[in-house]
């Protein structure tokens, strides 16, 4: 009986025990659920910041937009026509790169027949039979014979003389646009910045000088002309 006594004890003890853990266990998920509805509710009402997002949202206005001299010098050196599309100068850009393409055409052609006409004036130098590239630049039914060799060699020669110095010529001509596009680059964004407004004037009227010389007024006095720069 005793024994009896002592497991419903035990039973009743754990019992309480197994309750005062639930109970703590609901009072914790009540907490935390409190927690996160009041962080909700303080996201849901915290001050939004209006001018941040009015900032975000505001296009860059591009008619005052002036542009830094140094980086369109540095984006012309580094890219061929960098600076002018940095100036939103697009109008040039068929100047710059037209400039160029003609450039490299002139400088493929003539390095082409300088090499036709090396290759020519070898072949006719070299006593071979079997080597006559040169009869592509003869007329029809014209020969190259003993008598004329001479001719034709000075001619070829000063042929490929003439196209060699025609490439040279156009790759320092290819030089100059690439100069000038840089030029032009710079020059074009300091200019951006140049005041042009109405205050920048000059003026040039008549006016009359006072000599202070004489005590007569009319002899003191004298017509010139009179410079004013306003800015």
């Amino acid at each position: 009986m005793r024994q009896d006594r002592n497991i419903l004890q035990r039973a009743l003890v754990a019992m309480l025990f197994i309750l005062a853990g639930w109970q703590g266990a609901m009072a914790q998920e009540k907490v935390d659920t409190l927690q996160t509805t009041d962080s909700l509710l303080m996201a849901e009402t915290a001050p939004i910041n209006v001018d941040s997002i009015v900032k975000a949202k505001t296009p860059k206005d591009w008619s005052t937009w002036k542009p830094n001299p140094k980086r369109a010098l540095w984006l012309a050196l580094v890219i061929p026509g960098g600076g002018q599309i940095y100036n939103r100068k697009y109008w040039k850009l068929p100047l710059v790169y037209g400039g160029f393409m003609g450039c490299l055409y002139a400088m493929s052609w003539n390095n082409s027949m300088y090499k036709d006409y090396s290759q020519a004036y070898l072949d006719l130098t070299d006593n071979d039979p079997n080597t006559q590239s040169y009869n592509q630049f003869l007329h029809l039914g014209t020969t190259i014979t003993p008598e004329n060799a001479e001719r034709y060699k000075d001619i070829f020669k000063k042929r490929k003389d003439k196209y060699r110095r025609w490439r040279d010529l156009s790759f320092f001509v290819m030089l100059g646009v690439y100069a000038l596009s840089v030029i032009d680059a710079y020059v074009d964004a300091e200019l951006s910045v140049f005041d042009i407004s109405k205050d920048l004037s000059l003026k040039v009227e008549p006016t009359i000088i006072n000599n202070g010389s004489s005590k007569n007024v009319l002899d003191n006095s004298s017509v010139g002309l009179q410079c004013s720069l306003n800015f």
